[in-house]
């Protein structure tokens, strides 16, 4: 089995941030150097994680793939499950993203109830989950990505028991994954995925099969316009935790979110012509956001607005599901 040092995970974890995220690899670019490896680590396991479930290679279809080979949705789910096991036990798994993850837990006090409410969010999408109500799509935010917003604040020194800001790191990751939701409906819906809630689709009068057909786009503007508007909120209560950051990690963390922030404006200013081509910010576009995110780093933020629900109502809730 190939044991890597730090020096090749670094490396090759900084190579799959800047393969699969542009937004996120240049936030990263503004934390010192210690921190930023940390998190290219932690980006590496959530990729590999991501990739295995998709069967994808970055976020992106395998194009060479050989035929037949497609596994079951759980077989993946165990792929990913006992990789991750054996890295919190402190085994070479000979994987590098996930010898990443085992090097950050022994840099990071990390518990692995952090890690599980991660892989959680991947076990609600090998079963087929679907959201029935509002708080079932928050609860999937959660643990997709709130659950991993807890984690980066860990690797950015926060303590395990500074609840607050722990608080409005989670926060921040929800706001995220929302945004992926409304820009993404279009491509969630072509591998047979929706996680806009089935009651708000009910009310708008769509039918979760057809949610691609042209006939419901105008009706759908209605319905992604409410998750940009729960984005934005979430967006807004994390930026009061990031005030209690050190400047680099702020600035940072306040990059990521205006960058996500122009995201969820350009969902909205389009429409229903939102989902004709894949929407993202371009290099001098982050840059005036970066820009942006650093004067704003000198400035309190405004009171944090009153969330549906919060991460403790997040993570100790059952998520309901509707049969696909």
């Amino acid at each position: 089995m190939v044991k890597y040092d730090r020096a090749a995970l670094v490396a090759a974890a900084r190579g799959s941030i800047r393969k699969g995220s542009k937004s996120f690899a240049a936030a990263s670019r503004l934390f010192d150097r210690t921190t930023r490896e940390r998190v290219w680590l932690l980006y590496a396991w959530c990729r590999a994680c991501d990739d295995i479930a998709d069967e994808q290679e970055h976020g992106r279809t395998i194009v060479h793939a050989t035929v037949g080979t497609r596994l079951a949705p759980e077989n993946r789910l165990a792929t990913i499950r006992t990789l991750t096991e054996l890295a919190l036990a402190g085994e070479e798994t000979g994987t590098i993203a996930f010898d990443a993850l085992g090097q950050l837990m022994r840099e990071v006090p990390l518990s692995p109830a952090m890690v599980e409410d991660v892989l959680a969010g991947f076990a609600l999408d090998a079963a087929g989950w679907r959201p029935r109500t509002e708080a079932d799509m928050l609860r999937y935010c959660y643990h997709v990505a709130g659950a991993v917003g807890v984690i980066m604040a860990t690797v950015m020194g926060v303590s395990p028991d500074d609840e607050d800001v722990l608080d409005r790191a989670c926060d921040l990751g929800i706001a995220f994954q929302l945004t992926n939701i409304a820009r993404d409906v279009w491509e969630d819906h072509e591998t047979g995925r929706c996680y806009l809630p089935a009651e708000w689709l009910a009310e708008a009068g769509i039918d979760p099969c057809a949610i691609a057909s042209l006939r419901n786009r105008a009706a759908l503007v209605s319905v992604v316009a409410r998750v940009c508007a729960l984005a934005g909120q979430y967006r807004a209560s994390a930026r009061v935790g990031a005030a209690r950051l050190a400047f680099r990690q702020r600035w940072a963390v306040l990059s990521a979110a205006n960058i996500y922030g122009a995201i969820d404006h350009k969902v909205k200013q389009l429409g229903a012509r939102a989902w004709d081509q894949r929407i993202g910010t371009g290099a001098l576009e982050k840059m005036g956001l970066v820009a942006a995110a650093f004067t704003e780093s000198h400035r309190q933020p405004l009171p944090a607005p009153r969330l549906p629900l919060s991460r403790g109502e997040l993570a100790s809730a059952i998520v309901a599901t509707v049969d696909p």
